[in-house]
């Protein structure tokens, strides 16, 4: 799935936008492929599949952050404090990481463009913390740490530049949110009183960065879900206030046990969501590790033909309705049809992914693993 292509960077870059319209059913039109790269005729993505291109990071780390700004910028953040950054479609990385972080585990990024980020450091007690930078990693400021040891922060998301919380699995028997309304530069944590009683053992995933999902494309939007599992059940709960009450209801992903649960999230507008989990232990069966919900999360429903393994993360492809993409340590899934059947295509081990509103398409996993979604003939 790596092997060099010998098109330019510009026939890449066309074939990839052909692709992501082809598999949604649809042919580029000249407004969809404006940019310095030709719109891909009808002919010219006839026969092209997905597959991931991989980037040469640097980097040993485990990614399991991913924000994808376009087709040439993105942030990563992943093990031993590390956050990098591409401006050129993945050809060089850079090394952002905020000074003295060698010891926390980065688990979520969301960027607002090149300039712009917030990441989530996950553990227990202090080790859960928050940075934001303005000046596309050349400077930090560490906005929340956690004085609560009983608390363990997951993952983040925001619903535009301003507004974002951060989820934490249950204190005192509920998931623990915190809020922001200045773009991650102060947090507080938000009244338990909204948030449903937990299940024995339930918990979030910090697998992919999608535990906690805004829907995508909205701005200045007040939902949210929450990807749960670890209990007797999985679970999705949604918030239509920005995280101050929510609502839950049950999935067929199944779960009933610490391992097993819904592991990531990805929402196309307020009614169209996606689900994806599993066992991640290796070697462990995940039946049924998709579902799909047309309702915004009030029901769920199994997917005719899931993954054929365990997946941590999802995202919906750009300007597609029924396009989406799924990811795991054991290979790459696609759907064409929101997500009721799923095709292998790859085996490539990634943890989370990730796409831009102008088509780019970003994958990250284990060892440094970077890669960018283009496309391949013969498939």
């Amino acid at each position: 799935m790596r092997r060099t292509l010998t098109t330019t960077l510009r026939t890449i870059a066309a074939a990839l936008c052909g692709t992501a319209l082809a598999l949604a059913g649809t042919a580029a039109t000249p407004a969809q492929a404006a940019g310095k790269a030709s719109a891909a005729t009808p002919a010219q993505a006839a026969g092209k599949a997905p597959a991931w291109e991989s980037r040469d990071s640097g980097s040993d780390a485990r990614f399991r952050g991913l924000a994808a700004v376009s087709r040439t910028t993105a942030w990563a953040a992943g093990t031993k404090g590390t956050v990098l950054l591409t401006r050129d479609a993945g050809r060089t990385w850079r090394n952002v990481s905020p000074p003295g972080a060698g010891a926390l585990e980065f688990r979520d990024v969301e960027a607002f463009d090149a300039r712009r980020a917030v990441v989530l450091a996950i553990g227990e007690g202090e080790a859960s913390r928050v940075f934001r930078t303005d000046d596309g990693g050349t400077t930090w400021t560490e906005t929340f740490r956690n004085a609560d040891p009983k608390a363990f922060y997951d993952c983040l998301a925001f619903f535009d530049a301003r507004h974002g919380i951060a989820l934490g699995d249950p204190v005192d028997g509920r998931f623990r949110v915190l809020a922001t309304g200045d773009g991650g530069r102060s947090w507080r944590v938000l009244p338990a009183a909204g948030m449903p009683a937990a299940l024995p053992g339930e918990a979030a995933f910090a697998a992919s960065g999608q535990c906690v999902v805004t829907a995508r494309g909205r701005t200045g939007g007040r939902d949210a879900w929450i990807a749960t599992g670890g209990a007797a059940s999985s679970r999705v709960m949604h918030s239509a206030d920005r995280g101050r009450t929510w609502t839950v209801t049950g999935t067929p992903v199944p779960a009933g046990d610490p391992a097993r649960g819904v592991f990531g999230l990805a929402f196309r507008d307020r009614a169209h969501g996606l689900a994806v989990g599993g066992d991640y232990r290796a070697g462990q069966p995940s039946e049924r590790a998709a579902a799909v919900s047309g309702d915004g999360g009030t029901t769920w429903t199994a997917a005719g033909r899931p993954p054929g393994a365990y997946r941590s993360g999802v995202a919906w492809l750009p300007r597609s309705r029924t396009t989406a993409l799924a990811v795991g340590p054991t290979g790459s899934d696609v759907t064409t049809d929101g997500g009721r059947t799923w095709r292998a295509f790859g085996t490539g081990s990634y943890d989370t992914v990730d796409c831009a509103p102008d088509g780019g398409c970003w994958a990250a996993g284990e060892k440094g693993r970077l890669a960018r979604l283009t496309a391949r003939s013969g498939e």
